[in-house]
């Protein structure tokens, strides 16, 4: 079995470091620089980074022996602080990486540092910033060193221990930004004390401060050689501290952003402080380490010649580290350890040599010793793959599980992925009867799940489902047996499980998990899954079982519902609440009223109360009037509702209105006139059928029936007849008759009353027609008055037919006349007048100009016509050109008519410019007169170039598509280019 590599080992990184300058006395890294000060007053600089090195004598023009006491170096190897010590006084240097000469530090003349505290978060290559300086004789100095000016920039005195007067053997310092300024914490050690100081603004205004204020320090009573205080840096922020006192080492974490407040009113930083015992180092004797150096999670002691790693967390030594020295180092031992924080090392140092201690991966194990010590959360955090969770989980899980806390038990477990099988676990459970941690294993590992693990999903989830139905099976079950408390952990688990329901609506098998429920007879969580599987049919059919009409129509009323339930659950809503299902059909769009007829015509088969509303009469308004609906069955629908009422009334308006008044080509109504007959004959709506029968033009029928119902509209009706007057003059009769014979007065009131009658018919009808109505015993003298009435009348008529004679014959003879003087009218031909179309001579004898047949020559010229306003035409020339401006069917019909003519053949003729004389009637014209004359009317009727016919050309184009003769010669063609030339335009 290999071997597991150690966290830390040690290297040999120099040896006779000290190039022959003396023996090591101290040693200080940062940013792979190492600093050496030897006892000749050598300070030795190597920088590991770029392979270079070198020597600074600080013993120049000092009398005798020098000794460097201590040196320091900043995180980023570039200032360097040391000093020399010897002759019974001391001087402190400052020196830079670029500088051959050291600067010395004349304020501090014979004042021995102990230890320097950078500004980390402000330090730069080129300037120190404010540092912090700690002296023998217990003062805080504040200095700042420009690189660029070769000197200190100031120096200024901060503190001094008056109380107990200490040496400083230790110092840190970190800064953050805060909205008032930088605050600034630093930490100085004693050998027995460890003081704090925080404060915002300037160090010197953070000290001075402490003039009015008691200053905060923990003390730890005790002897040791050399009293450190260390920072552990992280991503250049301080985490954790560790004090080397003589009682033991004092840790902690820092929270530098943390305000809470101490006893004696600071601000303290420090969190989980502790305090580890020497006892752990040595066998049965208290042994006290000379040096440390910090980790993340360990603190590496020198005790000896030898180091040994310490486990910050467990208090454990976990390895021992040991070193490679000269046989002459032997005896003085090492020295002193030092850390890189920039670079991640430790060093440690004896007389001659210098030695490496790395580090690999030390948090590799932390998650064990978390665990060990039962802080769970930091073992968690510390683990590196899913086995080590897992065994934290499982232990966490065990002990849960042996405290009989199962359902906790049961979140742990659920977490594990391989240390325990799911069925492990599962059995665990079920062996000791515990549904309820089992539950809550299930759902929490439903949360551990990927989406692409559907299988597995959807049986945990249907397993939990059971498992949840069970449990409320069983709260029903205490709750009869009167336990306590069961309600409401009855109603906290049905809230649990719809949730859980909502939550794996899409993982759950749909049949399955209905069945399910089905199964336990949970209807309520039936009905709730139904609902978010969005299967609403179920969920409507609920609420109507349950007579929850409102909850049914909200649902129908969702967006996503098809439109089918609607119609479907029709009928069984409006018997359970007409009301609310009117509404809520009349705020639904694209409802189709014509569906809904069926559960409208058993909602009115049903009786209703007089002065109750009528709610579908209501829906089919609002479908007819808001609406305009067109559809037959729903006018058909509402016209039989309304003929069921006892008031017609409204039967009458519904009637009367014409629904399609406005369509082009629209009927006036949707409804069937002849099922409205049927329907109002049936129910005796007698002035509807009356309307009915006008509407449908079956006056007569109209008329008889509207004689049944009231005299006064069946006179209505026949006087709505105005185009027929005989059907006009009939209905009137069949009112008359039916006036006559129903009154019952005397002989003269009847006759006075009929001859009334025949006054309200506006002279439509007279004494003579309605004569055979009355009896055959009624006397004339009764009628005498009336008779001669109508006499004169006639009388009047005969006359005016007379008068009218007379005029027609004197109309006649004028007519007669006129034509006589027409015959006689004639126009003077110039020869040398032409024809306004061909421009030839009208009066020339020409070949191209046959005499028509159907014409009468004019010696040897071709026919012609002359207008009153002087144009003349060939008759040829003139129907050419009239057939080619007219319209195309007026074209047609002269073109026609000239086809007619010629057929007719040579048929004797009249004179072209005769006529009929007085002795000839009218009707004497022969087939080919009467067509020659449609012929004139048709192209002779106007002159072409005065008349109508050459107004309509100002919209016709100069050029006829069909000229293409013509339009060829206006086209613009190209000259040749080559041909041409060009002409300059410049001015």
């Amino acid at each position: 079995m290999e071997r597991r590599r150690q966290v830390f080992s040690v290297d040999l990184l120099e040896r006779y470091a000290a190039k022959g300058r003396g023996q090591i006395t101290c040693m200080a890294a940062g940013n792979d620089v190492i600093v050496l000060g030897t006892s000749k007053g050598w300070v030795i600089r190597h920088d590991f980074g770029v392979g270079d090195s070198f020597d600074i004598d600080l013993s120049v023009g000092r009398a005798g022996e020098q000794s460097i006491h201590r040196v320091f170096v900043d995180p980023g190897g570039s200032h360097c602080i040391a000093t020399v010590v010897g002759g019974g006084t001391s001087d402190t240097f400052y020196t830079h990486a670029k500088w051959s000469k050291p600067r010395i530090l004349t304020k501090f003349k014979g004042l021995i540092v102990n230890a320097v505290a950078w500004n980390r978060q402000h330090i730069t290559e080129a300037s120190t910033r404010e540092i912090i300086l700690g002296t023998e004789n217990g003062q805080l100095y504040e200095v700042a060193v420009e690189e660029k000016e070769k000197r200190e920039k100031y120096i200024k005195f901060l503190f001094e221990l008056n109380e107990l007067p200490e040496a400083f053997t230790g110092l840190q310092m970190e800064t953050t930004g805060t909205s008032n300024g930088t605050r600034y914490y630093v930490m100085a050690v004693t050998p027995t004390r460890l003081y704090s100081f925080t404060g915002i603004g300037s160090l010197e205004s953070v000290f001075a401060s402490y003039a009015e204020r008691a200053v905060h320090f923990m003390e730890l009573p005790g002897e040791i050689a050399n009293s450190e205080l260390h920072f552990f840096i992280k991503q250049r922020r301080a985490i954790h501290f560790a004090w080397l006192s003589g009682a033991g080492i004092y840790h902690g974490g820092l929270n530098f952003g943390a305000q809470r407040s101490s006893p004696n009113g600071d601000e303290n930083f420090v969190e989980n402080k502790a305090l580890l015992n020497y006892s752990i180092l040595g066998e049965g004797v208290l042994v006290k380490p000379s040096s440390l150096a910090v980790s993340e999670f360990h603190f590496l002691l020198l005790v000896g010649n030898k180091v040994k790693v310490v486990n910050r967390i467990s208090e454990q030594i976990v390895e021992e580290l040991s070193f490679d020295q000269t046989p002459d180092a032997v005896p003085k031992g090492v020295l002193g350890l030092c850390s890189d924080a920039s670079a991640g090392l430790f060093y440690a140092y004896d007389q001659n040599s210098i030695f490496q201690v790395s580090v690999s991966d030390e948090g590799r194990d932390m998650w064990k010793v978390y665990l060990d010590l039962k802080e769970y959360a930091a073992a968690l955090a510390n683990c590196r793959d899913a086995l080590q969770r897992d065994q934290v989980y499982l232990v966490q899980a065990e002990e849960a599980f042996t405290a009989k806390d199962f359902l906790r038990a049961a979140s742990f477990y659920a977490k594990i992925n391989f240390a325990l099988s799911f069925e492990e676990i599962t059995l665990k459970f079920i062996s000791i009867g515990e549904q309820d941690a089992l539950r809550t294993f299930l759902l929490r590992k439903l949360d551990n799940f990927s989406k692409d693990d559907k299988c597995q999903i959807t049986m945990i989830s249907t397993w939990a489902t059971e498992l949840y139905l069970d449990k409320i099976n069983r709260l029903l079950l205490e709750d009869d047996a009167g336990s306590d408390n069961v309600s409401s952990e009855y109603q906290s688990i049905i809230t649990e499980f719809r949730a859980f329901l909502s939550d794996s609506k899409d993982v759950l098998d749909h049949a399955t998990t209905m069945k399910l429920l089905e199964s336990y007879g949970r209807v309520d969580e039936l009905v709730y899954f139904a609902n978010l599987k969005e299967e609403y049919e179920i969920v409507v059919h609920h609420y109507i079982q349950l007579g929850e009409a409102k909850k049914a129509l909200r649902v129908l009323q969702k967006p996503n519902v098809p439109i089918e339930l609607q119609y479907k659950f029709a009928p069984d809503l409006i018997m359970l609440d007409a009301y609310e299902t009117v509404e809520s059909w009349m705020t639904t769009k694209d409802l189709n009223p014509r569906k809904l007829i069926p559960a409208m015509m058993r909602y009115s088969s049903e009786p209703h109360a007089k002065n109750e509303t009528h709610e579908v009469i209501k829906y089919l308004e609002y479908c007819v009037h808001r609406l305009q609906n067109e559809d037959p069955g729903v006018h058909n629908l509402l016209l039989s509702l309304y003929a069921k009422q006892e008031d017609e009334s409204t039967l009458l308006r519904f009637l009367q209105c014409k629904f399609g008044k406005g369509q082009p080509n629209g009927p006036e109504f949707f409804y069937d006139p002849k099922y409205a007959l049927r329907l109002c004959l049936k129910e005796k709506r007698m002035r509807a059928c009356v309307h009915i029968y006008s509407m449908m033009s079956m006056h007569e029928e109209a008329v008889a029936l509207a004689l049944q119902v009231d005299p006064e509209l069946a006179m209505a009706e026949a006087d709505k007849v105005e185009e027929d007057e005989d059907l006009r003059k009939k209905l009137w009769l069949m009112v008359a008759k039916h006036v006559i014979e129903q009154e019952k007065g005397t002989k003269r009131e009847n006759i006075r009353k009929a001859i009334a009658f025949l006054k309200e018919t506006d002279g439509l009808l007279k004494i003579e027609d309605i004569l055979p109505f009355f009896p055959d015993f009624a006397l004339i003298d009764d009628f005498k008055e009336a008779i001669c009435s109508s006499l004169e009348d006639y009388n009047e008529q005969i006359e005016k037919l007379k008068q009218e004679m007379n005029d027609a014959t004197h109309g006649a003879d004028n007519i007669r006349n006129d034509i006589s003087a027409l015959a006689q009218r004639y126009a003077v031909i110039k020869r040398d007048e032409e024809c306004g179309v061909c421009r030839r001579k009208i009066l020339n004898i020409a070949d191209d100009y046959r005499m028509a047949r159907t014409y009468t020559s004019v010696g040897s010229m071709a026919p012609f016509y002359v207008f009153p306003c002087g144009h003349s035409f060939h008759a040829n020339c003139l129907i050419a050109h009239v057939t080619r401006c007219t319209t195309e069917a007026q074209a047609e019909y002269i073109l026609d008519l000239q086809k007619q003519l010629t057929l007719l053949g040579n048929e004797p003729k009249k004179e072209m410019n005769g006529g009929l004389t007085e002795e000839e009637p009218i009707t004497s014209m022969t087939p080919g007169d009467k067509i020659r004359s449609q012929l004139d009317d048709a192209i002779a009727s106007e002159c072409p170039f005065c008349g109508d016919l050459m107004i309509r050309e100002i919209s016709l184009p100069f050029i006829r598509p069909d000229e293409t003769d013509e339009i060829d010669s206006w086209e613009i063609k190209p000259h040749n280019l080559g041909t041409q030339k060009t002409l300059s335009l410049i001015a």
